[in-house]
């Protein structure tokens, strides 16, 4: 009797601290990513504000007088502290406010809104490939001896192939010699648009697809080899309930974090392949931008790809304290 009511309360103590241990370990982790964000957005000013280059000329041409360039410098609050140009600009951000382009004299926020459009839909079909193709391969790569090999040699093929040498292949053999799809432009509408970026989703996809395919048949073949999958085996268990409920289910989470990781990438990965098929998206405005030193412009797309990634990396961390039961009991 005594015994009982001691370990009851104990019980009763750990079922009401779990919970609370598991939400300070998720709002530890968007907190974290909160201040990830703020501290990579005061770089990225800083760094392009002690950039070479004067923001002033560009605006103003190289026969601008002197006067100008002073009253221009004082519009733009260039002779303000860092720190006070930083302030004045984190506030205008935090409501949407991104400043004017210099090179194409309108509002960043306008500027970005349609091409991000194109990007995120860029994106976004890269991403059903790489989900979709990439851990369907790794699967049958991990379950399969006759497949293995085969799947091991086009994931390799596919991480050393850079994006921009994919894109040019595709664009040769696609485009030129086939002629199945236009070789430049996002197109008008959203099914254009959709057979204008076919071709740019598969360059974009090569190399993240043959990291999660590697990472898949890697997890799916560590856990079909383990002891209780094999005993289930000997003991006559069909292969597709094996597979489904021991082998899939415990290779999830390693595969959902590959997979996660690649489609934070994406954006970043979007630079390359915009230029490559004329495609007018945040990471052709980037290149472009960058060159002309349009400092707000570089600014608001570099922060936009660091939210993303960032954003993409917390769901991840969440996802995985909420289904692994190891970190669930760790918080």
């Amino acid at each position: 009797m005594t015994a009982t009511t001691d370990v009851t309360p104990v019980r009763a103590m750990r079922a009401a601290v779990r919970p609370s241990g598991i939400g300070a370990r998720i709002a530890t982790t968007v907190v974290g990513a909160a201040a990830t964000v703020l501290t990579a957005s005061f770089v990225i000013f800083a760094a392009l504000s002690l950039a070479p280059g004067d923001p002033v000329s560009l605006l103003l041409g190289p026969h601008a007088t002197d006067e100008a360039r002073t009253a221009k410098r004082a519009e733009l609050g260039l002779d303000d502290p860092l720190l006070v140009r930083y302030w004045h600009w984190l506030t205008d951000a935090l409501q949407g406010r991104f400043g004017t382009s210099f090179t194409y004299r309108e509002g960043v926020t306008t500027l970005i809104g349609p091409r991000l459009e194109t990007t995120l839909l860029l994106v976004a079909m890269a991403a059903v490939l790489i989900v979709v193709v990439g851990i369907g391969l790794g699967v049958l790569g991990g379950v399969s001896d006759r497949w293995s090999a085969v799947v091991s040699a086009a994931t390799g093929l596919g991480i050393a192939v850079p994006t921009f040498v994919a894109a040019s292949v595709l664009i040769s053999v696609f485009a030129v010699q086939l002629g199945w799809f236009p070789t430049f432009g996002a197109g008008d509408g959203l099914l254009d648009s959709v057979w204008h970026l076919v071709l740019p989703a598969l360059a974009l996809s090569v190399g993240y697809g043959a990291y999660v395919t590697q990472l898949t048949a890697a997890a799916v073949r560590e856990e079909a080899g383990k002891e209780h999958v094999v005993t289930s085996r000997g003991r006559g268990i069909p292969h597709r309930l094996i597979l489904r409920r021991h082998v899939l289910r415990n290779a999830a989470l390693p595969v959902m974090t590959a997979s996660g990781l690649a489609l934070a990438g994406l954006v970043a990965g979007a630079l390359v392949v915009e230029e490559a098929f004329g495609i007018d998206g945040i990471g052709a405005l980037l290149v472009k931008s960058v060159s002309g030193k349009d400092y707000p412009v570089v600014t608001a797309v570099s922060l936009i790809i660091v939210v993303v990634f960032v954003v993409v990396t917390t769901v991840i961390d969440v996802a995985q304290v909420l289904l692994d039961p190891r970190q669930r009991r760790a918080a």
